[in-house]
C-alpha cells in the first residue's frame, strides 16, 4: 500500500504507482476543517481520484462534528475508503489536537473515530502511531476501541510523534497491536525494499506493508515488494528511454494537474529524486530545477535521466 505523503501523493503520483500495481493507495491528509469551507486546494485533493477503486481518501480533524460531514462528502464524491489520520507529526498539525495528537487524548479520539464511522456506509480505516512518546505508548488501545467502534483496518508506523522520522521504525512494537486486533494490520515505516518488508511482516505479524518515502523517485517499489513476497508479476523496472518515457509522462501529467507554474514547481522534488537514481550530474541537475519553461525542462531531462540512450541513439 501507498503510505498518504502531504505534497507527494498527489494524482498524477498515485496513478503511476497504480500502472506499476499497488494494493491500495492513499490521497494527501484532508484537513476537514478546511474541507468543509472549501480552503483553495483542499478540496481538490479528494475530489479528484476520490472514486478510483483502489484509493482511499484521508481524513483528518479535531471535532467529531466537522469529521463526520467531511466524511460525508467525501463519500458522496465517489470515495471507496476513508482513512482516518490519527499518525501525523508535523507540528502544524498537531499544534491544532489533530494527526498524531490525539493519541494523548483516546477518549476523545474515540469519538470521532464513532462519528466517521456512523456518517458513512463506507470502510473506515485508522493511521497512527505507537504513542506520543515511548512513555505513552497506546497504540494497542486504541487501535482495540477503534475496532470495536467499527474501524476496518489498522495502519501503525513503527515510531512514536517525538520521533518525527528519526532513528529507526520499531516494528517489533506493533506486534502488541496485531494480537489486540483481529481485523486486517498494517505496517509502515522504513519499508524501502522486499528485504525491509518481509523482516517488518515478521516481526510485526502483520498483515501487509505500507510504504512511503522508498517509492519515491521509485513507483514501481510497491509493485516490486509485492512480486518478492507474494509472487505477483514482477513490475519492468524502466531503464535508458523507458525511463526518461516515464519521468516525462510523470511531468507533464503535473503540468496538466496544476498548471504549467504551479506544476512545473510542484514536479521538482519528483524529479530529484529520479535524477538521484540517475546520478545526473550536479550542474545539470541544477539546470532542471531551475528552469521555469517546461519545453526546456522536458529537453533537459533526455540527458540528465536517460544519458545512455541518448548516446545510443
Amino acid at each position: 500500500m501507498l503510505a498518504p505523503l502531504a505534497g507527494i501523493t498527489d494524482l498524477p503520483f498515485r496513478n503511476l504507482v497504480s500502472r506499476f500495481g499497488a494494493g491500495l493507495v492513499v490521497s494527501e491528509m484532508i484537513a476537514s476543517g478546511e474541507f468543509l469551507t472549501a480552503r483553495p486546494g483542499t478540496r481538490e485533493k479528494a475530489e479528484l481520484g476520490a472514486q478510483i477503486e483502489n484509493t482511499s481518501v484521508q481524513i483528518a480533524g479535531r471535532e467529531a462534528e466537522a469529521m463526520a460531514e467531511a466524511a460525508r462528502m467525501v463519500a458522496d464524491m465517489g470515495a471507496r475508503v476513508i482513512d482516518i489520520n490519527m499518525g501525523c507529526p508535523a507540528k502544524k498539525v498537531t499544534g491544532g489536537w489533530s494527526g498524531s495528537a490525539l493519541m494523548q487524548v483516546p477518549d476523545h479520539a474515540l469519538k470521532l473515530i464513532e462519528a466517521v464511522v456512523s456518517a458513512v456506509d463506507l470502510p473506515v480505516t485508522l493511521k497512527t502511531r505507537l504513542g506520543w512518546d515511548d512513555g505513552s505508548i497506546n497504540a494497542p488501545e486504541l487501535a482495540a476501541r477503534a475496532v470495536g467502534a467499527g474501524v476496518q483496518m489498522v495502519v501503525i508506523h513503527g515510531r512514536t510523534r517525538c520521533q518525527f522520522y528519526k532513528g529507526r521504525a520499531n516494528w517489533q512494537a506493533i506486534r502488541a497491536v496485531r494480537d489486540a486486533i483481529d481485523v486486517p494490520l498494517i505496517a509502515n515505516g522504513d519499508i524501502v525494499g522486499a528485504g525491509a518488508a518481509n523482516a517488518a511482516l515478521r516481526a510485526s505479524g502483520a498483515d501487509g506493508v505500507m510504504v512511503g518515502r522508498g517509492a519515491q523517485g521509485a513507483p514501481w517499489k510497491l509493485a516490486e515488494i509485492s512480486a518478492a513476497l507474494y509472487g505477483t508479476p514482477m513490475p519492468q523496472i524502466p531503464q535508458g528511454f523507458a525511463f526518461y518515457d516515464m519521468v516525462s509522462g510523470h511531468y507533464e501529467d503535473m503540468l496538466s494537474f496544476y498548471g504549467a507554474v504551479l506544476g512545473n514547481r510542484v514536479a521538482r522534488k519528483h524529479l530529484g529524486w529520479y535524477m538521484d537514481r540517475a546520478a545526473t550530474p550536479r550542474a545539470l541537475r541544477q539546470r532542471v530545477l531551475t528552469e521555469k519553461d517546461p519545453k526546456r525542462v522536458l529537453s533537459l531531462l533526455q540527458d540528465a535521466v536517460a544519458p545512455e540512450w541518448e548516446q545510443a541513439a
